[in-house]
C-alpha cells in the first residue's frame, strides 16, 4: 500500500520502521526526516525491520465502511473485519493493523502472540494494494528469537 512500509526479502515479511542514531527511538511508520523524540535533535534515521511478533494489547470489531480514502467499493457489500493494536517489546511501540481474514474478535485475547503477515487491501484497476494483518500464532509454530532493535539499526 505504501512504499517503504513493509518487506518480504528473504520470504520473511516485515514491516520496516525507522530508528535513530543518536537516541534509539524506533518508529512506525517511518520517520525520514528527523528524530521525533523530545530533546533528541537526531537527524540521521536508520530503516528496520520491525519484531515479527507480538502481543495482542487491544482489539475491536470494524462494522462499518470506513470513509475516504481507504479503497472501498461502496457497490459491494461491507464486511466486517477485525482490527488489532499489537505491542511490540522488543521496539516498545504499538502497531494498528487489521486482522487477518477469518480472525475475528472471538479468536483474540489481550496479551496473546500475534504474528505479522501479508494481506490484500483491495485490487484496483488490475493492481493488489498490499497491506499487514495480524494472526494469531499456532502453538506448533516455534517462536523465533528476535534480534534487538539496537543491532538491527547498526
Amino acid at each position: 500500500m505504501v512504499d517503504g512500509w513493509f518487506t518480504a526479502e528473504g520470504g520473511e515479511f516485515r514491516l520496516l520502521g525507522t530508528c535513530c542514531r543518536d537516541c534509539g527511538a524506533v518508529y512506525f511508520p517511518r520517520e525520514d526526516a528527523f528524530c521525533r523524540a523530545p530533546g533528541c535533535a537526531g537527524t540521521e534515521l536508520a530503516e528496520v525491520p520491525l519484531s515479527r511478533r507480538g502481543r495482542v494489547w487491544s482489539y475491536t470489531d470494524g462494522r462499518y465502511r470506513p470513509p475516504a480514502p481507504y479503497p472501498s467499493d461502496p457497490e459491494r457489500a461491507w464486511r466486517p473485519y477485525t482490527l488489532v493494536a499489537v505491542e511490540l517489546a522488543t521496539e516498545r511501540m504499538v502497531v494498528l493493523g487489521q486482522g487477518a481474514p477469518g480472525v475475528t474478535v472471538a479468536d483474540l485475547a489481550v496479551g496473546m502472540e500475534v504474528e505479522v503477515v501479508p494481506g490484500v487491501l483491495a485490487e484496483e484497476d488490475g493492481r493488489t494494494l498490499t497491506t499487514w494483518h495480524w494472526r494469531p500464532v499456532s502453538e506448533e509454530r516455534p517462536v523465533s528469537e528476535e534480534r534487538p532493535v539496537s543491532e538491527e539499526a547498526s
